[in-house]
């Protein structure tokens, strides 16, 4: 339901765009009962809109089930609006990587941010983190705390 599948019903699968396959895909992982979802970027071929209510539905879904899911994703947002806790990876693409024990998701992005020197902020408007200007007065103020993710 909360993936507008309603209207796929009467479509073939191979005249579906890459958001409805992508869509088709997560709900057809998420209807089947498991202890353990794996989900490997929701977000490819979402628009922002979808990604939000995507990631929305995911967590709702798994909390529900009392389930867990691995999520690989590069989309902070999507990051920010499923998760509770993160893995951070580390090392050189392609060559080595270790992957971090599990902590809490404001833990998991300020080692992230620090490790690639960016600070994020909430917008006070639209409750999205928000990345700041290098240099700027919230950015100086961040890094002298220790603090590069504030919500």
């Amino acid at each position: 339901r909360g993936l507008g599948l309603n209207k796929l019903l009467y479509r073939k699968v191979r005249e579906l765009s890459g958001g409805e396959l992508q869509k088709l895909a997560i709900a057809s992982t998420l209807g089947v009962e498991a202890d353990i979802y794996l989900l490997d970027e929701p977000s490819a071929y979402l628009d922002v809109e979808e990604r939000y209510a995507v990631a929305k539905l995911i967590k709702r879904i798994i909390e529900e089930r009392g389930k867990v899911a691995l999520v690989v994703e590069h989309d902070l947002m999507m990051l920010n609006y499923m998760c509770t806790r993160l893995m951070v990876f580390t090392g050189e693409p392609g060559v080595r990587g270790e992957a971090g024990k599990p902590i809490s998701l404001v833990e998991g992005f300020n080692n992230m941010l620090k490790e690639i020197n960016v600070t994020m902020r909430k917008d006070i408007e639209s409750g999205r983190p928000r990345v700041n200007k290098p240099g700027s007065v919230l950015d100086r103020e961040q890094k002298s705390t220790g603090k590069y993710y504030v919500v």
